[in-house]
């Protein structure tokens, strides 16, 4: 392999070691306004996109742990990153599909287990990180709640006899 071809190489392990996830787009037939678009709403959601070379990425692939990806890359691709929830990103290129019907989403990997774009249309479909944990949260919340009513319920209508009984006696 070339020097350059390393360097990229090394570039692309980077990148997947340094990302919990990656997903891979097909991109052909969309115009560079678009890819812009892309671009732009995937930094918003704290991932990035970048167009491999194949033979390239297959073989930095391999480096990274990923493992074979030989029948699984042709034509044009891109590979989306990022340090936070696959779901949003995933989300991000689930509209954008749904409004630029040129772009493909190929196959990802979430911590090395690969995902069919069923999958990634699945984690699409999920509420944000924070809306999760709100929810758990009120889940955890709850039973603590009920529990303080029913320690209270007593004392509350204690002092609701005594109350009643002040006001008979005046």
């Amino acid at each position: 392999m070339r020097a350059e071809k390393k360097i990229i190489s090394k570039e692309y392990v980077g990148r997947l070691n340094a990302s919990p996830f990656f997903i891979v787009i097909g991109y052909q037939g969309l115009k560079v306004g678009h890819f812009t678009e892309l671009r732009k709403r995937l930094i918003k959601a704290g991932a990035e996109v970048h167009v491999v070379k194949n033979s390239i990425f297959r073989i930095a692939a391999k480096e990274a742990g990923v493992g074979e990806l030989n029948g699984t890359l042709a034509g044009q691709l891109a590979v989306i990153t990022g340090q936070k929830d696959i779901s949003v990103a995933a989300k991000v290129v689930k509209t954008f599909g749904a409004e630029f019907d040129k772009m493909k989403v190929k196959f990802g990997y979430l911590n090395n287990q690969r995902l069919a774009e069923a999958d990634l249309m699945q984690l699409a479909d999920l509420p944000s990180i924070e809306v999760l944990r709100s929810k758990l949260l009120g889940v955890l919340n709850a039973p603590a709640q009920k529990l303080v009513t029913i320690i209270n319920t007593p004392a509350q209508q204690l002092a609701r006899v005594i109350k009643a009984k002040a006001e008979k006696a005046e």
